[in-house]
C-alpha cells in the first residue's frame, strides 16, 4: 500500500542528529538531537539547531540536553519533547490525515525505550508506528540486495553506536553493536589535547577538527589545523596548531574497536555468506564512513572489498523511507507497534 500524497514519516533519531524523510518527498528536516530547557519553570527554550548553538552559552537557569546517549534514550521525558517537536516541524499536524511513521533505532534501544519514542510519536499525531532497526534501514538506504538469498553487509557507524549486520532474505543472519561512533571519537580528541597540550577544547572544536585533519592513514598526516581554547595552566584563551598525525594517534582506540566488531562479525558468519561478501563487499555508512581512510584501513583489516554507501549521512533515514512509501512490501522486516499494545 502506497499513499501517493507523501504523507508519511519516516524518522531516524541519532545521537547527534534527527532526521525526518516525508515519503515520496525526500529529507524535510535534519537537526541536532538538542533540546534547551528551563529549569526554573520546566519550559522549552528551544530545539534542534536552535538550542545546538546556545550549548555552553547558556545561563545556569537554561540547561542543554542531548536525550539520547550512546544510541540509548537517556531521557525519557526530553527525548520525547524533542520528537514532538521535530514532527511538528515537518507539518505531521499539518496534512489532512494522520500519518503513518516509521523510525529507526539502534539495535540497542530496549522496549521500554520503543515505547516512550513510539508515544512522542503517537503524541505528535501520528495514526500508526512501526520501529525498525536502523542497520536493516541503513542497508536498504544503501540499496544492498536484502530481500535476495545472498549476503549483504552494513558497517553504520553513528553519533553514538557502530551498528554491523549481516543481511539475507529479508532478516539480519548475525549482528553486533558497540557504543562507539563519533561522540566517542570526539571525546577522545578533547582527551588527547587536554593531556598533551594541556588544552580545554569542546566538543564542537573536536568535531570540527575531527571533520578538517581526522584521518586514519598515514598519508595525511601532514595536515594541520589551528584551535582555541582554555589553557589549563592559565585559564586564558590560547590558539595551538595541530596536525592530523596527532588526531589519527588520538582516535586509533575507537577505529580499532570498530575494525574488531567487523572482525567479530565476520567470524560469526556462516561461510557461504562470507564468500557473497568477498565478492559484494562490505558497505560503510553513517557519519564515520566519512572519516578519511577508513574504507581502505577496514580492508586492509578484513581483506574483504569496503564501499562507502552514496550519501552515507542519510543512508539509514533514506531505508527507513523507503519502508515508509512501501509499508505493504516491506512490513515483515519491521517491528510492528500499535498504540494500544
Amino acid at each position: 500500500m502506497k499513499n501517493p500524497f507523501g504523507h508519511d514519516l519516516a524518522i531516524d533519531i541519532g545521537t547527534a542528529n534527527t532526521v525526518i524523510y516525508r515519503a515520496f518527498q525526500g529529507v524535510v528536516l535534519n537537526e541536532p538531537s538538542v533540546i534547551c530547557i528551563n529549569k526554573d519553570n520546566g519550559q522549552v527554550v528551544s530545539v534542534g539547531a536552535d538550542a545546538r548553538s546556545m550549548v555552553g552559552r547558556t545561563p545556569d537557569n537554561i540547561v542543554s540536553i542531548r536525550p539520547l546517549k550512546d544510541g540509548v534514550v537517556a531521557d525519557f521525558e526530553n527525548a520525547q519533547r524533542m520528537l514532538r517537536t521535530f514532527m511538528e516541524k515537518a507539518g505531521s499536524r499539518r496534512i489532512f490525515s494522520k500519518p503513518i511513521v516509521v523510525i529507526a533505532v539502534p539495535p540497542v534501544v530496549t522496549s521500554v525505550e520503543h515505547r516512550a519514542i513510539k508515544d512522542a510519536a503517537y503524541a505528535a499525531g501520528a495514526r500508526k508506528v512501526y520501529i525498525m532497526e536502523e542497520p536493516m534501514a541503513a542497508a536498504i538506504g544503501a540499496g544492498l540486495p536484502i530481500q535476495e538469498p545472498m549476503g549483504s553487509m552494513i558497517v553504520d557507524i553513528g553519533g553514538g553506536t557502530t551498528d554491523v549486520a549481516v543481511i539475507s532474505l529479508g532478516g539480519i543472519v548475525t549482528s553486533r553493536s558497540i557504543r562507539v561512533g563519533g561522540d566517542a571519537i570526539d571525546e577522545a580528541i578533547v582527551n588527547h589535547i587536554k593531556n598533551t597540550h594541556s588544552l580545554a577544547i569542546g566538543d564542537r572544536t573536536a568535531e570540527e577538527l575531527k571533520m578538517s585533519i581526522g584521518s586514519v592513514h598515514k598519508s595525511a598526516d601532514n595536515a594541520r589545523a589551528r584551535i582555541r581554547g582554555r589553557d589549563l595552566m592559565t585559564g586564558l584563551p590560547k590558539d595551538i596548531e595541530v596536525d592530523a598525525k596527532e588526531v589519527r594517534v588520538a582516535i586509533e582506540e575507537q577505529v580499532n574497536k570498530i575494525i574488531a566488531a567487523v572482525k567479530a562479525t565476520l567470524e560469526e558468519t556462516p561461510p557461504d555468506l562470507v564468500s557473497d561478501l568477498s565478492r559484494n563487499g562490505v558497505v560503510i555508512a553513517g557519519g564515520g564512513a566519512l572519516l578519511h581512510g577508513l574504507a581502505e584501513r577496514m580492508r586492509q583489516e578484513t581483506g574483504m572489498p569496503v564501499i562507502i554507501a552514496e550519501d552515507p549521512l542519510n543512508a539509514v533515514v533514506r531505508g527507513a523511507g523507503i519502508c515508509a512509501e512501501n509499508i505493504d512490501l516491506l512490513k515483515r522486516i519491521l517491528i510492528p507497534e500499535s498504540k494500544k499494545s
